[in-house]
């Protein structure tokens, strides 16, 4: 599969998995986004990460303020998501097998999900999906960067 730039000259795509798989991240992402917006909407809350009746209310796991709440949801999501594409990225560029990349952002996504929907948004905010979204997404990143460097091996010389 190639395109071409300027004069006609061909150029591979050199990142289908990870171009694939943005489509579905980005689409949660605004999803997240919207949860956010529609709890500032719905409060008339414009700034800040909590509601103003709320704000003695941030150790309340039982019935945490939903503003603060849907905020982290999409901070935990912006703090892993753009590391775990710049390692498979990474990994694709040096030769990865596309159907370990394919599996590994499917998991990787899936764990995301579960720790947003089935974790943090679950009873008192500590359901099943949060531990597995954090180790596993932990997992995520220490595997594939040993992946990416096992890829790279020659470059050491083994």
């Amino acid at each position: 599969m190639n395109s071409t730039i300027g004069l006609g000259v061909p150029v591979p795509k050199m990142l289908p998995i990870t171009g694939a798989w943005t489509l579905p991240f980005t689409a949660y992402l605004i999803f997240l986004s919207n949860r956010v917006v529609y709890q500032r909407i719905k409060h008339k809350q414009w700034i800040g990460d909590q509601l103003k009746s709320d704000k003695d209310n941030s150790g309340n796991f039982e019935n945490p303020d939903p503003l603060f709440l849907d905020g982290r949801c999409h901070l935990n999501f912006l703090e892993n998501v753009p590391y775990a594409f710049i390692l498979t990225a990474i990994a694709e560029l040096n030769g990865a097998d596309r159907t370990i990349l394919n599996y590994a952002m499917a998991t990787f996504f899936a764990m995301r999900v579960g720790h947003v929907e089935l974790g943090l948004r679950g009873k008192d905010t500590l359901g099943v999906g949060r531990p597995i979204g954090i180790f596993g997404s932990q997992g995520f990143m220490a595997a594939m960067a040993a992946y990416t460097a096992y890829l790279v091996k020659g470059y050491w010389g083994y």
